[in-house]
């Protein structure tokens, strides 16, 4: 099964603020831990929303484009990684294992790709 860890932003990512050489190394420990036992698939930061845009749909079919940034931090994905886990349980544990910022809230969502055969 495939998942998606979602790394929340916070106000420093959003602020554009490189994390410290410390996280970034710890950072890097943690996706070669994940390369070593064959789950990773993909793993990225993203740019804060100051430098993205939503496309809108309504339901009469208008399409509307909004530019970053956007409000809601708390909301907004600040990096991903993409695994291969046996379960949801096992995808979880590994969520647990990312590295914290220390003095820093962090929330990683763990999703499940729809597998289409």
């Amino acid at each position: 099964m495939r998942f998606m860890l979602i790394l929340k932003s916070n106000p420093d990512s959003e602020a554009g603020k490189m994390p410290s050489e410390e996280s970034i190394a710890a950072m890097v420990k943690y996706n070669q831990e994940q390369a070593k036992a064959g789950i990773l698939i993909d793993a990225a930061g993203l740019y804060p929303s100051s430098r993205g845009a939503r496309v809108r749909f309504s339901t009469g079919g208008k399409k509307t484009v909004v530019d970053g940034p956007f409000t809601e931090t708390k909301e907004l994905v600040g990096g991903y990684w993409i695994i291969e886990a046996k379960s949801l349980e096992e995808a979880i544990e590994w969520a647990k294992r990312a590295p914290a910022t220390p003095g820093q809230e962090t929330e990683i969502e763990v999703r499940e790709f729809i597998a289409f055969d």
